[in-house]
């Protein structure tokens, strides 16, 4: 070999060695920021129901966070769901939570000053509704609810604002025109068919509380058609967050057998304060976005979560802390 020639060959070795170097530490700087110690303190996450999908995500998220930043503590709290979420976060009682984008709009138009406290930090995934009733129902529409015992969710839960909506759309007073429920996921299926004639539910897809009682029990979902949406839109205000859409053939196979099912999605957002540690809250987004496909391996609507679309967090600003890591990752 001549000595030119080895010349030539060592510097490509470098030089790739170099390229190599570079883009080890772009792959580092998505995982983990270099050159900083890991944020510590504690954190309260605001999650939902036990039998519901924000539970579940919240204690995935949990283990997430403790593998980049061991020193934070992050402490769980259940609760009914969205409305009470948003609530703990504008007033202190969490630092960060997951709800509903009608949820959260709900409470901003509602006036109380602490609402200008709230900010998002990343769009996640979509809560899909879904009607419940016995495989034999003779309800085949939300109008057919008429006279019945509807659970409607628990009283600060992003369900009962939803159901209360759809209700009045069909024309039915929730009140009035069916015996009201305050069921949730944790206790609406056992009930079904006993107490209760149908539940509303939302939530990602498949919610670990309606996938169990489909392994050992029958059940169906009444469909909510685009026509029934169009006037849910008329209502205005928060409505505008609701689309028409189907809910997939595989979010519950054993029961859809193949088919879609109408319905209405809405955006659920991550969402914390204003005053809450830009550094903190920038380390967070991070674990978020890169822990998608673990989370999403079991809470399949977390696999939705993605980079492009988790900076739309209307109605809600984005966080100084999400802004930065967002920028950071920018092409």
């Amino acid at each position: 070999m001549s000595t030119a020639f080895s010349r030539i060959s060592r510097r490509r070795a470098l030089q790739g060695g170099a390229a190599g170097l570079v883009t080890l530490g772009l792959l580092l700087w998505w995982v983990l920021p270099l050159g900083e110690d890991p944020p510590s303190g504690t954190i309260t996450f605001s999650t939902g129901t036990r039998a519901g999908v924000y539970q579940e995500y919240g204690e995935l998220l949990r283990e997430e966070l403790a593998k980049d930043m061991p020193q934070l503590k992050v402490r769980l709290l259940t609760s009914d769901g969205s409305q009470e979420n948003v609530q703990r976060v504008a007033t202190g009682r969490a630092d960060f939570t997951i709800a509903a984008a009608d949820a959260v709009d709900t409470f901003k138009v509602g006036g109380k000053p602490v609402a200008g406290r709230l900010r998002g930090v990343a769009r996640l995934y979509d809560d899909y509704v879904q009607l419940v009733v016995p495989p034999d129902s003779d309800i085949r529409s939300v109008a057919d609810l008429k006279g019945k015992r509807v659970a409607i969710g628990l009283p600060d839960s992003g369900v009962r604002l939803i159901a209360t909506r759809v209700l009045e759309a069909a024309g039915i007073d929730p009140v009035k025109d069916i015996t009201p429920r305050s069921d949730g996921i944790d206790t609406g299926p056992a009930r079904l068919g006993k107490e209760l004639d149908a539940f509303f539910w939302s939530s990602g897809v498949p919610t670990d509380g309606l996938e169990k009682i489909a392994e050992t029990s029958s059940f169906r979902f009444v469909p909510i058609d685009a026509g029934l949406v169009a006037k849910v839109h008329a209502q205005g205000d928060a409505a505008h967050f609701y689309r028409a859409t189907n809910m997939p053939e595989s979010a519950y196979p054993t029961v859809q057998n193949g088919s879609t099912v109408p319905t209405i999605a809405v955006s659920n957002l991550l969402i914390t304060r204003k005053d809450m540690d830009p550094r903190l809250t920038e380390w967070l987004t991070r674990t978020v976005i890169k822990s998608r496909d673990g989370i999403g391996a079991h809470v399949h609507s977390a696999q939705l979560v993605d980079l492009r679309t988790a900076i739309y967090t209307d109605p809600l600003g984005l966080h100084e802390g999400a802004r930065r890591y967002y920028r950071s990752v920018k092409p």
